[in-house]
């Protein structure tokens, strides 16, 4: 009896076994087709991304806010409207303009007072000092404060948002300027030109009408600073003081289209001069050709500096893709013009097919900057 309980133990040890066995060969086969019998889940799509030119503009602003130049007190020009207190002498308190040689006059003082150069602070102590030793007042208290400027301008202009005068009224840097005219526009290049105009020596300070000679004027000066580098660097070198009197410019960036039997045809602004463009990276930024473009025939339409109009560069891109032939440099402003074969007519007429096509195209930014 011992014996058949011991060999019926063996025999249901051998049959769990070889049922492991089974059931860890069978797995793999019910896995899978559980895995067929639950609907497959969509994949996560990604949050659309932020537009390049937001984020530098929101950079610009961030950096403007955060930058800092040593600041002075606004120095008075030519234009400026002041206002004069005595303490307890009201008929010598009154609103003066400076006058185009830098001059005000103020009443019972009898000469015209140099303001143009001067803080406000330091025409207090001037006045004060004048009207005490022409006797008028013992100790006098006086208070110069600012109501209008208009010596000062910071000229905007180009590929921003907002172009404008800003008035100076202290140092500001290139950060703040750009923040202030709210940032660059899709076409703007890599490039910001500030020009700053020569200075001239000032009027003598006695009012004769002569020119201090110990004033040396200056050349004017330009500065092209790198977007890129203003932004990416960090160094404040680059985020450069602008004066009252400066321009800031944004020039627009080269533009190059693609147009005819492409993907995605489109104006593609190259924002960093130092990227070269090639036919076979406009093709790459525009989705490459459709099935019935003819590349054997595409044309680069590039405008002719002396003649003004458009000369034909024949291009055949099929020998440039499979490298049989150099890449074609583009110029900004080139339109290369891929033709269907279904329509080799157009062919006699690239030139106003390719620019009749570019009306109204969307641009496109090639590059981060």
């Amino acid at each position: 009896m011992t014996l058949q309980k011991t060999g019926a133990r063996r025999l249901l040890v051998q049959l769990s076994g070889r049922v492991g066995v089974f059931i860890l060969l069978l797995s793999p086969a019910i896995l899978a087709q559980q895995q067929k019998s639950v609907p497959a889940q969509k994949p996560v799509v990604p949050p659309t991304q932020i537009d390049s030119r937001a984020e530098l503009n929101d950079r610009i602003a961030q950096l403007a806010a955060a930058s800092t130049v040593k600041q002075g007190d606004y120095v008075i020009g030519s234009g400026d409207l002041l206002g004069v207190e005595v303490f307890d002498v009201p008929e010598l308190s009154r609103d003066v303009r400076v006058n185009e040689t830098g001059f005000i006059s103020l009443p019972l003082i009898p000469v015209k007072v140099h303001v143009a150069g001067l803080t406000t602070f330091q025409l207090q102590d001037k006045l004060a000092e004048l009207l005490q030793s022409n006797g008028l007042v013992t100790t006098p208290q006086v208070s110069v404060s600012l109501k209008e400027q208009h010596s000062q301008p910071i000229t905007v202009i180009g590929s921003v948002k907002n172009p404008m005068v800003i008035q100076a009224v202290r140092q500001t840097t290139l950060l703040q300027v750009l923040s202030q005219a709210g940032g660059v526009l899709d076409d703007a290049g890599n490039l910001v030109v500030v020009t700053r105009p020569p200075s001239t020596p000032e009027a003598s300070p006695e009012g004769s009408g002569q020119t201090d000679a110990t004033k040396v004027p200056t050349e004017p000066q330009t500065f092209m600073i790198a977007l890129s580098d203003l932004l990416d660097t960090g160094n404040a070198t680059f985020n450069i003081p602008v004066l009252g009197g400066d321009v800031v410019s944004v020039p627009r960036a080269g533009i190059i289209y693609v147009v005819g039997a492409v993907q995605r045809p489109g104006g593609f602004v190259m924002q960093s001069d130092r990227d070269r463009m090639t036919t076979m990276k406009i093709l790459s930024l525009a989705g490459g050709t459709t099935g019935s473009a003819n590349q054997k025939q595409a044309v680069i339409l590039r405008k002719n500096v002396e003649t003004g109009k458009r000369d034909e560069v024949p291009v055949d891109l099929k020998k440039v893709m499979q490298l049989k032939t150099e890449d074609v440099m583009l110029q900004p402003s080139d339109i290369l013009y891929v033709p269907d074969s279904s329509g080799k007519k157009a062919l006699h007429r690239a030139g106003d097919v390719a620019i009749g096509l570019t009306t109204g195209l969307a641009l496109i930014t090639a590059t981060k900057y």
